[in-house]
């Protein structure tokens, strides 16, 4: 992977005067990258600010088990240094094709099925660097795990979708491969199947993946070779390649993949499902999986019933995210007016209010 460069201060300094221009203009911006998450989010109407160029290594001491890097580098690129070091990103962030990039991974916000049994995305970020609406570098966190220097607004950045700030550097901590990975396959239904599983995460067990295709469960287990061998042995089911686990944390398994559009249905992980019950479910029964152009009109409502929400992963539709209460909404205003004072970084990317 591509070390940064004095180039980078450049282009640092390019991306903030575009910023203060467009403040200046009062001009909206769309901020660009891979372009692998533009289903995830309503329509931009502004100038492009390409991102995309902004990439390549800052920091990473395998010793320290921090990586810093460009926002712009492809998540391929990073996790390919990682694993030649036995490590990895352990919440598995979707990657959207071969183009997808650390900061647009952060941007969105999304972990893959590791998220119940290793943490979330927000979790992992230790620090960023941004530019603010009006073109002023900002560097929040830093490079350790305990950082107590203010309030945490680096983790506002993951799954803000680039209204609070154009991302430039991430700092991310990154934990040890397991030394094995099995897979396995068992015949039970969506709700049977959940149940079983809330069951077994309430034992010492190396799970890192429980998916529902609807009509079977779908178990991973990682860590060390003979504990993965005894729980493999105890939980029983017909052995599986962990592999296709690439399909579920990319979401383009058979069940998930082609259709008007997908939507991701977030949920108490043990909680009642409600009308969402039969759905396809990954990270232990937390996300339910539905394939439609549009969910149901009641579909938002239940959902917020549920304590849980909706957010468009793939297609068009409005809207893209779990409508707000106003209270919700107002501090989203506040927090957006506070970087973003002339809302021009990607305006009304999740909500037309924000």
């Amino acid at each position: 992977m591509p070390t940064s460069s004095g180039s980078d201060a450049d282009r640092t300094a390019e991306l903030a005067g575009a910023v203060k221009a467009a403040a200046a203009e009062g001009r909206a911006l769309e901020i660009r990258g891979a372009g692998t998450r533009a289903g995830q989010g309503r329509p931009v109407v502004g100038d492009p600010l390409d991102v995309a160029a902004h990439r390549g290594l800052v920091d990473y001491d395998p010793a320290e088990l921090v990586l810093t890097a460009r926002a712009g580098t492809p998540l391929a690129e990073i996790e390919a240094l990682l694993e030649a070091n036995g490590q990895m990103l352990a919440f598995e962030p979707p990657r959207f094709g071969p183009g997808g990039t650390l900061g647009g991974a952060v941007a969105s916000g999304l972990s893959g099925p590791r998220r119940p049994f290793t943490g979330a995305l927000r979790d992992y970020v230790l620090g960023v660097r941004v530019l603010n609406g009006r073109g002023e570098v900002l560097r929040f966190g830093g490079t350790v795990f305990k950082n107590v220097a203010g309030f945490d607004a680096f983790r506002l950045m993951a799954g803000a979708h680039g209204t609070l700030g154009v991302l430039l550097d991430v700092s991310l901590r990154v934990v040890p491969r397991p030394a094995v990975e099995a897979a396995l396959t068992l015949d039970l239904p969506g709700e049977e199947a959940r149940r079983r599983v809330a069951d077994l995460m309430r034992r010492p067990l190396p799970l890192s993946g429980a998916f529902h295709d609807g009509e079977r469960l779908h178990l991973r287990l990682s860590g060390g070779r003979a504990g993965v061998a005894a729980a493999v042995a105890g939980i029983g089911g017909e052995a599986a390649d962990p592999s296709g686990w690439a399909a579920i944390r990319d979401l383009s398994h058979p069940i998930l993949a082609g259709g008007e559009g997908l939507w991701r249905i977030a949920l108490p992980r043990t909680g009642p499902a409600g009308d969402f019950e039969a759905l396809p479910w990954d990270q232990a029964g937390g996300v339910r999986w539905l394939r439609a152009a549009a969910p149901s009109p009641g579909a938002w409502e239940a959902a917020a019933r549920l304590g849980g929400h909706i957010q468009r992963i793939r297609g068009t539709a409005d809207p893209a995210f779990q409508p707000l209460p106003p209270p919700l909404l107002a501090l989203h205003q506040r927090i957006k007016a506070a970087l973003d004072p002339d809302r021009i970084l990607n305006p009304g990317r999740m909500y037309p209010e924000v």
